[in-house]
């Protein structure tokens, strides 16, 4: 059973940064493209950064050189590393697993708030 668990929000001032985890555990972990979203109270979920099992990667222009993706095969794990933080960057942020050879299910993590204060 796959299962996620996400961690690292908190609370940063703004211009400071974080980095969010999401241990990935129950199936291969190469075989997902793995993603980050996050939600804001009001707003609409918002896809921030994708990351392919080749480390191919792909980027919202709302966080484009402010955040990167990677991950860590050894450790079935995805980072969002995330600099320069802006208040509206405030957001719930959730991963998500995608298998790349079948139309099966999305599988998503609990979530983890960040919020930026200024």
């Amino acid at each position: 059973q796959v299962q996620l668990l996400e961690s690292g929000g908190g609370l940063v001032q703004a211009g400071g940064s974080l980095r969010l985890s999401c241990k990935f555990s129950g199936s291969p972990f190469a075989m997902y493209v793995m993603a980050w979203y996050r939600q804001a109270p009001g707003k609409q979920r918002e896809l921030v950064a994708t990351v392919t099992p080749g480390s191919s990667t792909t980027y919202a222009d709302s966080v484009k050189g402010r955040f990167s993706i990677s991950r860590d095969n050894s450790k079935s794990t995805v980072y969002l590393q995330m600099h320069s933080l802006k208040p509206e960057d405030s957001a719930m942020y959730y991963c998500k697993a995608d298998h790349v050879g079948r139309y099966g299910p999305d599988y998503w993590a609990q979530g983890t708030q960040v919020t930026v204060s200024s």
